[in-house]
């Protein structure tokens, strides 16, 4: 089962919903604002993900940005990062596609198409 976690406001991540419903892939959706992943859960992720840490931050957020994270971020250690991001669901990229062995970040249906289709 894959958990997809998403924030129902955005674009990007209604995209990534509507594409596993016409494939008829079946998923758990958890509202990644509400209910973030844990610190544990997030790292499992990241690390099964096989992309930098970094590469998880929403850097097109408001919360990134007013936060001053662009430089902050180059010089935080991995467990910092992990526990900022885990702090607020809108600092993480997302959507967020996880079956307990693979994960993806963001939508580029290319990349859906070869990991999930």
């Amino acid at each position: 089962m894959i958990t997809f976690y998403w924030y129902p406001k955005c674009g990007t991540c209604r995209k990534a919903k509507k594409w596993f419903d016409e494939k008829g892939i079946s998923y758990q959706e958890i509202d990644i604002a509400q209910s973030p992943p844990s610190k544990n859960e997030l790292e499992t992720i990241y690390k099964k993900s096989g992309l930098p840490l970094q590469k998880f931050f929403n850097t097109s957020g408001m919360k990134y940005r007013e936060l001053g994270l662009k430089d902050k971020v180059k010089q935080m250690s991995e467990d910092e990062m992990l526990a900022l991001l885990v702090s607020d669901g809108m600092l993480i990229k997302r959507p967020i596609a996880f079956d307990g062995q693979r994960a993806t970040i963001g939508f580029k249906e290319e990349n859906y198409q070869s990991f999930w289709a």
